[in-house]
């Protein structure tokens, strides 16, 4: 074993322990999950997971199966944390920990187990614990910060509760989060006044009289957050809110010099901040093609998606950000391929498309949209739709090629299974019936 010094690798871990169910009873660990990453590029390096047995079985109740589903069966024949222990030691001793909600729960069970067998535990060269570390960067955008909303916040699957696969979710997560983080970081004073808002929405363009205008004109860009509430496409203003109106969004990713001479020359969207908090906002994006369930997500549901067609304002916007995001994924190396976000590839080159995505939340044991779904009748009412189950036949039926869509969707980028680019992902989806 190399000494403290060499070890430079980080030492991301999980357990999964019993639930105790009276007073002065201790958590056992039922499970141990590591793996060791390089720190320049957050590729994997080694793993190590094993079930672990409990001196007391019985400590094993059914609230805990409930939580992790370690059963007494499967343990039964698993080494004791005794018979571990060395590995354990070498994996953590010297390294830097890191591990969601790690320093008020994963370190206190690691010293327990070792204090339980009379050996001393190992110690971190240092920790990093991404619930502190979200929760004070990334805010409380993402709701709880637990393990399991953050993943469905980037679109990440379902938490299984299993030691290896809640370590791989939470360095996924730390790549999302970083990611944006960098992103507005970049963005210039101006937009990061009282606010971490960035360029969101898009808004077909209105004439004099307020009217909307035709397809194919060019629309103007709002650079403020979109109101989800009560079925309305509503735009929410107030005083600390930075918004740019009436520009076309050429104009604004490629300023026209001579008539701003005066004025400083900046691309808005080279800064752009792609967050799920703030949304694009596009009416009646027509859909190429109907609801898709090639893929799969870890609990074994379709990852639910669709194509619409994408007219050009919006092609430049999203062009804009894909660049910026693929030019920092090639700056950290990754060798991941890039997946543009418009598809032209298979369209005629004055019909590109986008994919949108409809991700799913857990409640209990049952799955649900996590995009609210709406549909307006041709007098304008918009009535919410209640989906008393998953069934991605039912939600085809309603989005057949040619239907008209507006959308409210956030950017994520990902790089993952050596595939990188933008999700678009719907937070929000209006479906004209006419």
């Amino acid at each position: 074993m190399g000494s403290s010094e060499d070890r430079y690798e980080i030492a991301f871990f999980d357990v999964e322990t019993t639930v105790p169910t009276r007073a002065g009873v201790k958590f056992a660990i039922l499970e141990f999950g590591s793996i060791l990453v390089c720190p320049r590029r957050l590729e994997e390096l080694e793993n190590y997971s094993t079930l672990v047995r409990p001196i007391d079985l019985s400590l094993i109740s059914s609230l805990s199966v409930r939580c992790n589903g370690i059963t007494r069966e499967a343990v039964t024949a698993a080494p004791s944390f005794r018979d571990i222990a060395d590995r354990v030691y070498d994996i953590l001793h010297g390294r830097i920990w890191a591990g969601h909600n790690i320093l008020r729960f994963d370190c206190a069970r690691i010293r327990e187990a070792y204090a339980d067998i009379g050996r001393p535990a190992p110690e971190p060269k240092g920790t990093i614990d991404s619930l502190a570390l979200l929760t004070q960067k990334f805010g409380r955008r993402a709701g709880d910060m637990k393990m399991a909303t953050l993943a469905t916040y980037f679109g990440l699957g379902q938490q299984t509760h299993r030691s290896l696969d809640d370590v791989r979710m939470n360095l996924e997560v730390l790549k999302y989060c970083a990611t944006v983080l960098f992103l507005e970081s970049s963005l210039p004073e101006i937009l990061t006044t009282n606010s971490w808002i960035s360029p969101n929405a898009i808004t077909r363009s209105r004439s004099s009289n307020g009217k909307l205008s035709p397809e194919g004109t060019s629309s103007n860009v709002n650079l403020r957050p979109a109101s989800l509430n009560n079925g309305n496409m509503q735009t929410l203003t107030s005083t600390n809110q930075m918004m740019i109106e009436n520009h076309p969004i050429s104009s604004l990713v490629a300023p026209n010099r001579e008539a701003e001479s005066n004025q400083p020359q900046q691309d808005p969207f080279n800064m752009a901040q792609l967050t799920t908090e703030i949304m694009l906002q596009c009416a009646r994006l027509k859909v190429r093609f109907g609801i898709s369930t090639k893929f799969i997500d870890l609990a074994g549901r379709p990852k639910l998606n669709f194509v619409v067609d994408a007219p050009p304002s919006l092609c430049t916007v999203l062009d804009s950000c894909n660049n910026i995001v693929q030019k920092m994924t090639v700056e950290s190396e990754s060798n991941s391929e890039w997946r543009p976000v418009v598809n032209r590839k298979f369209c005629p080159p004055n019909n590109p498309t986008i994919r949108l995505h409809i991700p799913t939340a857990v409640c209990g044991e049952i799955a649900i949209y996590a995009t609210e779904i709406y549909q307006k009748e041709s007098s304008g009412s918009v009535q919410r739709l209640v989906f008393s189950k998953f069934d991605a036949a039912e939600l085809n039926s309603l989005l057949p090629p040619g239907t008209f869509v507006d959308a409210f969707f956030s950017l994520d980028p990902y790089d993952y299974q050596q595939n990188a680019g933008v999700r678009l992902v719907a937070k929000k989806l209006i479906i004209h019936s006419d």
